[in-house]
């Protein structure tokens, strides 16, 4: 294989873009707003639901011990086999709500959780090797514009997949409806096995341990740079984590909105998440992922606010209204999560890449795992407790969002104290993106002589 040009997407990286947009259009479907609203409908509760949003970043700590076989099997035989056993799991879940002939609705919901836990738990192990493969394959001077990219390409078939959902559930779902809607996941998941199966492989480090050593975990940690980005992650990790499903359990419960709205509604989300293209695009190389991450979490607690208007009864539960912060959660959550990933590519040392990606994923994942769970629990303790205060009515979700904007401004605070020699100022980033682009944007239609 031809060494890719430092200032170009490699050769077939078009199979990775295709991968991502089959694989959301599986994910989405098994592990987003439809699980949740089948899992309520099977009567599970907050803290039910908080497991179900949480199991998936959970289990990321399986790259642990995972990371150590890398280097054996090669990045693209082992993020291979774990994409093809956890499609296997999405048949079987496919079936389950078709069970309900032979189970009631509690031994369903015990049923998916387990099916859930082994679809996660493959997801997890083979995952490891996927940033490490990416970070030897795209070029460190476009990795931001790949990664904008696959985020684009990611939200659209996000916003398809929630908008099919939303369409094929409608008002009043039956069990089939969810039957089938499962097994189209799995269905697009085994197609992204195809293309999965074309993206370029890379070595794997020649000089690097296979792991039957000690590996020097708390020394990786307290690398300054990584320690430093670990940090402001968890903490990013607390305030998102069960962000998607207790906003729609909040529509579904306190607004009253049908299945099928609820989702529809929740896909504006992919389109905000699409327009991150437009607001950074190949511009994150040259900006950093620092300023970026800041601005993002400063508009993340504005949000917040405007979700305690919603649920505070400040301001009505209108459809344009939870439209607007649906799209800015969409393309927030995007932002930040691609400066993140592309911090990450450019502060791990290429010596015990494999192990340091792991821990990256892992402390992160772990806590966004757990974060949902907490978030439920905590809903479920106020329950049906209310209180007037400040102009807002202080209920489950009202608390809710409190409590995750000032997480965010924790987070901010942290994120503040990042490393990255070669980003822009904030100040830099927001004259950038509210001046110099509207300004070159308005010129292309400006009448020329």
């Amino acid at each position: 294989m031809s060494e890719p040009r430092p200032d170009k997407l490699p050769h077939g990286i078009q199979n990775a873009f295709l991968f991502a947009a089959f694989n959301a259009l599986s994910f989405q479907i098994v592990l987003g707003s439809p699980m949740v609203l089948y899992a309520k409908s099977l009567g599970a509760s907050a803290t039910v639901l908080g497991i179900i949003a949480g199991m998936m970043p959970l289990l990321v700590i399986s790259q642990i011990p995972a990371a150590n076989y890398i280097n054996r099997i090669g990045y693209k035989r082992f993020v291979y086999a774990g994409w093809g056993t956890r499609v296997l799991f999405i048949f079987a879940i496919a079936l389950v709500p078709l069970a309900g002939v032979l189970l009631d609705s509690g031994n369903q919901l015990a049923l998916l959780i387990g099916l859930l836990f082994c679809f996660n738990l493959s997801r997890g192990i083979s995952s490891c090797a996927w940033l490490p493969w990416i970070t030897g394959l795209v070029p460190a001077t476009v990795r931001g514009k790949y990664l904008a990219s696959d985020a684009a390409v990611m939200n659209s078939a996000s916003f398809v997949a929630i908008l099919l959902s939303g369409f094929a559930l409608g008002a009043a779902p039956h069990p089939w409806q969810f039957a089938a809607l499962f097994a189209f996941s799995a269905v697009a998941g085994a197609i992204s096995l195809g293309f999965l199966k074309k993206i370029p492989d890379v070595p794997t480090p020649e000089n690097e341990p296979e792991g039957r050593g000690r590996v020097p975990w708390l020394d990786m940690l307290r690398f300054p740079p990584f320690w430093k980005l670990m940090r402001t992650v968890v903490a990013w990790s607390v305030a998102y984590g069960g962000m998607t499903a207790f906003t729609v359990a909040f529509l579904k419960a306190r607004a009253g909105m049908p299945e099928g709205k609820v989702l529809l509604v929740s896909s504006v989300a992919f389109l905000g998440g699409l327009s991150s293209l437009w607001f950074v695009g190949s511009r994150l190389d040259r900006l950093g992922s620092k300023p970026v991450i800041t601005v993002s979490l400063i508009v993340w607690m504005a949000v917040m606010a405007g979700w305690m208007a919603l649920a505070g009864g400040a301001v009505p539960v209108e459809l344009p209204a939870v439209v607007v912060l649906q799209f800015l959660m969409g393309l927030l959550a995007a932002l930040v999560g691609m400066a993140a990933n592309r911090l990450a590519m450019a502060i791990i040392p290429v010596m015990g890449r494999n192990h340091f990606f792991a821990l990256y994923s892992v402390l992160g994942s772990v806590t966004l795992g757990l974060a949902p769970i907490g978030w439920g629990v905590l809903i479920d303790v106020v329950g049906d407790r209310h209180a007037q205060w400040l102009g807002l009515d202080w209920n489950r979700y009202t608390v809710f969002f409190a409590a995750a904007a000032l997480a965010f401004g924790v987070t901010l605070v942290l994120a503040r104290r990042l490393q990255e020699p070669e980003a822009v100022s904030m100040e830099a980033l927001l004259k950038e993106l509210l001046i110099q682009s509207p300004q070159k944007f308005l010129l292309r239609f400006w009448p020329r002589n």
